[in-house]
């Protein structure tokens, strides 16, 4: 203006939350000349325009400093962080701004006329971004990373996903462009750039060998060039066993030792396979493979809980075994199959002699002369075959204790004992000064001969009255034992004198006396 007269106008601005912007294609107003004459009347309105274009102001720059004119008069307006000089439309910054926290300002603006405090137009408004610097480190999210991929899985296979953000500007250079890289842990492990999908890169990775990696990532913004920021993160990835191993058996034989005397049931031994996988997939099954029928004497179990396979006793035996054993594993991965021998020692216990019969039962007649063999008796010492055994009977017999054959040793009477309760003992001898013995009893039946008389059951003193028949009845007896009962005859004595006035006759077993006076 060439005069002091002229109107001096004034712009209020206020800042409104960032937001969308809206699009400034021009703003209306009073005509500018009508009230630079002083004119109070509006003739017409015509469309003026604010004069600026897109304002920027780099973030985090501490230094005040202009970053824009406004051109129109007389401005002025302080919105904390900004500043408009009213004389020469001059925008500058009060402090740092930081874009992360508010990346741009929307700025209303009117002019208002300053004698009548009237808006010469209506109110304009703008933006002023802040510009993005890289002033922010990418940060992986969701730490820790772990993972497991099963052993022996093919190259290309996928691990884990890292993520990383970046606070900067994604639309503004290469400020959050992030791209990722191995720093710890190739050649097994390969990272995609952008994706940050890291992939197995090496074959047969066996868990038997190593069961863990650690792979550390790193992140870098600006496309990874110089001047950037990096971070990095650990993937913590395990190997999941598969059944890729076959149990072994570390010898060929193995070799036991059972007592002769174990009760069926005993645990002969123990045997462990190896094998380099675990779990599920380190389940054993044993198994006797001998058809013969010896191998029937034992049995073999798997142990839940250790994986060894328990021999057990399935019968008693006094033999010495050797067996095959084998270990099989079956999966749908493949069949896994070992074998091995066994060898089972039965050690000796020293024993009583053992008869080869519970109990004897034998007969002999009475009359059997002295020195008759009743029977023979065999009794054997399992511990030692010479050993010898020594047996003590009754006094009515007697037995060689070489032989253990049993001969009578008396005479025998049947009458007195029909039956001998014989106990036969057998000591072994052996010379640690160990004896024991066992005994087995002997029934020894006397068989009756006809070698007693018969006799009268008493002694009879018969009466006679006058006029009786029947004087007396008489029976007799014998010692001796008949198979189907006695039966006696009776008869007068002929060479003695015999009274005519008395009669006998067999009545039944019984001798009938009759009295028969002539």
């Amino acid at each position: 203006m060439s005069t002091p007269s002229v109107l001096a106008m004034v712009t209020v601005f206020s800042m409104i939350p960032g937001g969308v912007l809206s699009d400034m294609r021009g703003t209306q107003g009073l005509e500018a000349q009508q009230l630079a004459q002083g004119s109070t009347h509006l003739h017409r309105r015509l469309k003026r325009g604010w004069i600026w274009k897109q304002l920027f102001v780099p973030e985090e720059d501490p230094t005040p400093r202009v970053i824009g004119q406004v051109s129109f008069q007389n401005w002025m307006s302080s919105i904390c962080v900004l500043i408009l000089d009213e004389y020469s439309g001059e925008i500058r910054t009060l402090k740092e701004l930081d874009r992360e926290e508010k990346a741009f300002y929307v700025l209303q603006a009117q002019a208002i006329n300053r004698r009548s405090n009237e808006p010469v137009e209506p109110q304009s408004e703008f933006i002023i971004k802040v510009q993005d610097i890289n002033d922010n480190i990418p940060q992986f999210q969701n730490e820790p990373y772990v993972s497991s991929i099963p052993e022996m899985c093919p190259t290309g296979t996928t691990v884990a996903q890292v993520t990383a953000t970046d606070a900067d500007d994604p639309m503004f250079g290469n400020n959050a462009k992030l791209i990722y890289s191995i720093l710890q842990g190739e050649p097994y492990f390969s990272v995609e750039p952008k994706t940050g999908i890291i992939l197995t890169s090496w074959p047969n990775m066996d868990r038997e060998v190593r069961e863990q990696y650690l792979v550390v990532v790193q992140v870098k913004d600006m496309l990874g060039l110089s001047g950037g920021y990096s971070s990095t993160t650990t993937v913590t990835v395990s190997l999941t066993d598969v059944n890729d191993n076959g149990p072994i058996f570390q010898h060929h034989l193995y070799t036991f030792a059972v007592p002769e005397n174990a009760e069926v049931g005993t645990t002969v031994g123990r045997i462990m396979a190896e094998d380099g996988d675990v779990g599920i997939n380190a389940k054993m099954t044993y198994s006797l493979e001998d058809d013969l029928e010896e191998s029937s004497t034992f049995i073999i179990k798997t142990d839940p809980v250790t994986q060894e396979g328990v021999v057990l006793l399935a019968k008693v035996s006094s033999c010495t075994f050797v067996l095959n054993l084998s270990i099989l594993f079956l999966s749908s991965y493949t069949e896994f199959r070992d074998r091995t021998t066994l060898k089972i020692v039965v050690e000796d216990v020293d024993e009583p002699p053992v008869f080869l019969m519970p109990l004897y039962e034998w007969k002999i007649p009475e009359n059997a002369a002295v020195g008759t063999v009743v029977g023979s008796i065999s009794a054997r010492d399992t511990d030692t075959v010479n050993n010898p055994i020594r047996s003590d009977t009754t006094k009515a017999f007697k037995i060689d204790p070489n032989n253990g054959t049993i001969t009578v040793a008396k005479a025998l009477d049947r009458e007195t004992a029909n039956w001998h309760n014989v106990t036969v003992a057998a000591t072994e001898t052996s010379k640690d000064g160990n004896h024991l013995s066992s005994s087995v009893v002997v029934f020894i039946k006397v068989l009756d001969i006809n070698d007693n008389v018969p006799r009268l059951a008493r002694d009879y003193q018969p009466y006679i009255c006058e006029g009786t028949q029947l004087i007396q009845l008489l029976s007799a007896v014998d010692p001796d034992e008949p198979v189907e009962g006695h039966h006696f005859y009776f008869s007068m004595v002929p060479e003695k004198h015999i009274n005519p006035n008395f009669t006998i006759r067999d009545n039944q077993g019984y001798l009938q006396i009759n009295n028969t006076p002539t």
